[in-house]
């Protein structure tokens, strides 16, 4: 290949090479047509695991393609780019996930302490209790795993939302009892397994969905 030639150039010289037309690489690496003629005219940088694919598609090694300095500093500078945008959506859903939860889990405080009395309030905490919450929770957990956030460490929302749910039924139903008899009742602790079963159901579906995904891209 000729001296001079960005990462775009090679792609092109490499694609027609072994004969293939951009249609027929778009199908084998499951993106448009209009991503290949970007990355081959250079108004857009393939992603990684697109180059180590083409790599293996057309035959060449990955050197060849980014032996450059030049070409090699500034596509290292749109992976780390792209990378950093990656990281920073991936902790805005972390975030997401936390903050949705907590809203939910104190927004049923207030009802319950304060829009609610007597048989409605008995009333609220069993929908919120046995339907909003755990509903909310398999959801949650659900997002979790399929998106990975944490990583392995997504396990541990499981104990997590386990302690949740139990403190949600001691500052509601509980608490409420406290005060009417004028007694002091412990937590229920049987509570936090019945809420990280719930999510360990949600985060098993997810890691389930992501599998699926994951294959599903590697047929392609």
């Amino acid at each position: 290949m000729r001296q001079g030639m960005d990462i775009g150039a090679k792609l092109k010289d490499a694609r027609r090479n072994v004969g293939m037309t951009q249609e027929r690489v778009a199908e084998e690496l499951g993106v448009s047509r209009q991503s290949i003629s970007n990355w081959e005219n250079g108004r857009t940088y393939p992603d990684i695991v697109s180059v180590v694919k083409m790599s293996d598609l057309y035959n060449i090694s990955l050197d060849a393609l980014l032996k450059e300095e030049k070409t090699v500093s500034n596509y290292l500078d749109y992976l780390e780019e792209s990378t950093n945008v990656v990281k920073s959506r991936e902790r805005q859903g972390q975030l997401l996930v936390i903050l949705t939860y907590l809203a939910a889990w104190s927004l049923g405080m207030l009802v319950f302490w304060f829009f609610s009395s007597g048989s409605d309030g008995m009333g609220f905490s069993l929908m919120y209790l046995w339907i909003l919450l755990p509903v909310l929770t398999l959801i949650l957990s659900i997002l979790i795993a399929r998106n990975n956030y944490w990583g392995r460490g997504k396990w541990l929302a499981a104990p997590a939302f386990g302690l949740m749910y139990m403190l949600a039924e001691y500052a509601t139903f509980s608490m409420a009892n406290m005060v009417a008899f004028h007694k002091i009742n412990l937590p229920r602790f049987g509570m936090i397994p019945a809420g990280a079963g719930i999510s360990l159901i949600g985060l098993a579906i997810g890691s389930l969905l992501r599998r699926l995904r994951r294959q599903d891209r590697e047929s392609r």
